[in-house]
């Protein structure tokens, strides 16, 4: 299976939606951008539960939501109200190298501390009524800190774990770490999902090929980089320019018919325009024109030319 990962401001619901729109079953799910339960908030999370409501999702990417947080009572009172509105998973993020984040052991910040994981999985697991899959990296400052881990999650029923070859402290910088993730690998009991650099069929080959027991892949900024990755991975589909430019205009209209003030919508439509130029035939000139831009409308209308002009081609 391929996986749409969760990327913070990026792969929310109305990204999802576009991408199901324009390539239907490309992505087999996704898992959403996480649910933050931080100061144990519970009110604040499930505000913004929009993400994951069942009914604008029904013609969108299938989606599994995920939960940062380590306050067991709350965690389990969000995950079984997703349960309630009918998710059967519920994923844990313990992966996040956001430094507010890790600075407060969440996310991957938790992950040098193995009695910390284990006393909430402890705590939750026997309350869940969803199934609970994991989201984590080799560790926070070292990779070696996964093997602490493993003999921790192995003890608990858990659905799968996705792990992005890195430490947090790298965030995306340097090379993924295969071999750790290599020696890791055969040492977890459950169902394994990599994530990480996976951004052309070439790159797909050569993970696969390595670790022929993994058969479930999280692909995320490379899906931004060239939305037909998944196709090309599953189809051998070639390049194609069309489908991405109606993709990159479907997305452009979308982002600006949100309620959001006029600055926002510029910030987001840029920061779509930086992943999603690299699969245009355009000149790095060209392409940093729309970021010179200095008013929505202006924005908006860059990127409409340079989109025009390219189906000529």
């Amino acid at each position: 299976m391929l996986i749409l990962a969760p990327m913070q401001g990026l792969t929310e619901l109305l990204f999802r939606k576009v991408y199901h729109k324009c390539f239907p079953g490309a992505l087999d799910y996704a898992i959403s951008p996480f649910l933050s339960l931080t100061h144990g908030n519970l009110a604040e999370a499930w505000d913004k539960i929009d993400d994951v409501l069942p009914e604008p999702n029904c013609d969108s990417i299938p989606v599994v939501p995920q939960i940062l947080g380590k306050e067991p009572v709350e965690f389990i009172e969000l995950a079984n109200r997703l349960h309630e509105i009918g998710y059967n998973e519920i994923n844990w993020n313990i992966g996040c190298p956001m430094r507010r984040v890790t600075a407060k052991h969440r996310g991957s910040g938790i992950l040098p501390y193995p009695d910390e994981v284990n006393s909430i999985l402890s705590q939750i697991i026997p309350h869940l009524k969803p199934r609970l899959s994991v989201k984590m990296r080799l560790g926070l400052k070292s990779p070696d800190e996964i093997f602490d881990l493993i003999p921790i999650l192995n003890d608990y029923p858990l659905l799968n774990v996705t792990i992005h070859p890195r430490t947090g402290r790298q965030q995306y910088t340097g090379q993924v770490d295969l071999d750790t993730f290599s020696r890791a690998l055969p040492l977890i009991r459950h169902k394994v999902i990599y994530n990480g650099d996976i951004c052309t069929p070439a790159d797909f080959r050569r993970i696969s090929q390595r670790f022929p027991i993994v058969h479930d892949f999280m692909i995320g900024r490379g899906i931004l980089y060239d939305p037909l990755l998944p196709l090309k991975i599953k189809n051998d589909q070639p390049d194609d320019l069309d489908a991405t430019l109606h993709f990159a205009q479907e997305l452009l209209h979308s982002v600006n018919a949100l309620p959001i003030r006029e600055e926002s919508r510029m910030r987001k439509v840029k920061e779509y325009w930086c992943l999603i130029r690299r699969s245009l035939p355009i000149t790095e000139q060209q392409a940093m024109t729309v970021l010179h831009a200095q008013t929505p409308r202006d924005t908006t209308a860059r990127i409409h030319d340079l989109l025009q002009s390219l189906k000529k081609y």
